[in-house]
C-alpha cells in the first residue's frame, strides 16, 4: 500500500518542536519530501535529524513567517528545488503572555498578531499563488480550540486564533473552484511547550485540571494532531475544504 503523501512536496512551519515536529516526521514516514521551516534553527535542525535517521527526506530554512520577503524566498527556493508545493502546514504559533485582557501590554498583541496571523496569511498568500499555478494543493492551519471559543487569560491568543479560523474559511472558498484545499485544525491540549508554558502560569490552571476539563481526561498527543494533519493534506480529504476541525479528546461535543 503506498503511503499517505507519497512523493509529495511538503512546508511545515514551526516545526522546531511539539505539533510542528511531530508533523514534519509523520509527513516524512508518509512519503513527503518535507521543508522545514522555523526562526529555531536548532531545533528545526534537529527535527531534520530526526527525519534523516528514519530515512526521510527533509531540509530546513530558517525563516521569520512575519516577514514576507522570507516566506516569499521560502517559496520560491522549495518551487526551484522541486518544481511544486504539494501540502503546506502552517503551524508557526506564540501564545504571549497569560494575562487578562485589561492587563495586556502593547507589546504582546503585537507579537501575537505578527506571528499567528501575519505569519499565517503571509504563508497561505504565497502558498496560494503557487498552489494556483499548478492547479492543486492542500494547506492546513494551526488555529485552536481558542479559535472557537473565549478563554480567560488568553484573549490576544485567542483573538489570533478566531482570525486563523476566518482566514482559512474565506481562502478555501476563494480557492475550491481551483482545485486548492485549506483546512485548518484546532488542538485542545497537546503534551507541547507551549501548554506547559501555559499551564504553568502562576493563578492559572494546571495539568490535572486541564486534563480533568477535557472529556477523555488527558492531553493529546502531539502525533494524535499530526495524524489529523497529514489526512487533510493527503487525497483521501479530496472534498474537505474549509473545515476548522476540532482535535480535542471531545472538548467541544458539548
Amino acid at each position: 500500500m503506498a503511503n499517505l503523501l507519497d512523493g509529495k512536496i511538503a512546508l511545515i512551519t514551526g516545526c522546531s518542536s511539539g505539533i510542528g515536529r511531530a508533523t514534519a516526521l509523520k509527513f516524512a514516514s508518509e512519503g513527503a519530501i518535507v521543508t522545514c521551516a522555523d526562526v529555531d534553527q536548532a531545533g528545526g535542525e534537529a527535527t531534520v535529524a530526526m527525519i534523516r535517521e528514519a530515512n526521510g527526506k527533509a531540509e530546513f530554512v530558517r525563516t521569520d513567517v512575519t516577514d514576507p520577503n522570507q516566506v516569499q524566498a521560502l517559496i520560491n527556493r522549495i518551487v526551484s528545488t522541486h518544481g511544486r508545493l504539494d501540502c503546506a502546514f502552517n503551524n508557526a504559533g506564540v501564545e504571549g503572555d497569560v494575562i487578562e485582557t485589561h492587563e495586556a501590554s502593547e507589546r504582546n498583541f503585537d507579537k501575537i498578531m505578527a506571528v499567528n496571523v501575519k505569519g499565517v496569511w503571509l504563508c497561505l498568500k504565497y502558498e496560494i499563488k503557487q498552489m494556483l499555478k499548478q492547479g492543486s494543493g492542500a494547506i492546513v492551519n494551526t488555529a485552536s480550540v481558542a479559535g472557537l471559543a473565549g478563554f480567560p487569560s488568553l484573549s490576544l491568543y485567542v483573538a489570533s486564533k478566531h482570525a486563523v479560523v476566518g482566514l482559512t474559511k474565506s481562502a478555501a472558498i476563494e480557492c475550491a473552484p481551483s482545485g486548492v484545499r485549506i483546512n485548518a485544525v484546532c488542538p485542545g491540549p497537546v503534551d507541547t511547550p507551549m501548554m506547559e508554558r501555559i499551564a504553568n502560569n502562576e493563578g492559572r490552571p494546571g495539568r490535572k485540571e486541564f486534563e480533568a476539563f477535557v472529556p477523555m481526561h488527558r492531553y493529546a498527543n502531539p502525533k494524535e494532531i499530526a495524524q489529523t494533519v497529514a489526512w487533510l493534506c493527503s487525497e483521501q480529504a479530496s472534498y474537505v475544504t474549509g473545515v476548522s476541525m476540532p482535535v480535542d479528546g471531545g472538548l467541544f461535543a458539548s
